[in-house]
């Protein structure tokens, strides 16, 4: 189990579906031969993540993704993202701090096949400084 190859994999597949913008791509270079979608709001499978990866890129085209943080235990690879938003997306209305979310995949044999995710609005304050970051 190479750990850094792992990271590679999750990191690849997150650049290709968002900020290429080429769900299809990321699937087919970074994608098991399957895909479990956890996130109820996603349709399970290869199709489901195509389905909503092209619908919220085309919802938020300016979105920038901030990785701040990329864990690794064996076969699962864990992202800590600021989801950055432009005026223009649909997004920056109910977050115009941006989004702060996990996501957390599985992997086996090297290829993505699993995914859970939570994602929370960023806040204009906050009780304490910390950030969630």
């Amino acid at each position: 189990m190479d750990t850094e190859a792992n990271k590679k994999v999750v990191l690849g597949f997150y650049r290709t579906a968002f900020e290429e913008k080429d769900p299809d791509k990321a699937l087919s270079a970074f994608g098991g031969d399957y895909y479990r979608q956890h996130n109820p709001n996603v349709p399970d499978g290869k199709d489901g993540f195509v389905a909503y990866a092209k619908a919220r890129v085309a919802k938020n085209p300016g979105r920038k993704l901030l990785f701040k943080r990329v864990f690794v235990d064996g076969d699962y690879v864990v992202l800590h993202i600021h989801h950055v938003f432009t005026p223009s997306d649909e997004a920056f209305v109910d977050a115009p701090h941006g989004m702060a979310g996990v996501d957390i995949f599985r992997l086996e044999n090297g290829k993505i096949v699993e995914h859970w995710d939570v994602l929370q609005p960023v806040p204009a304050e906050a009780s304490h400084n910390n950030t969630m970051f």
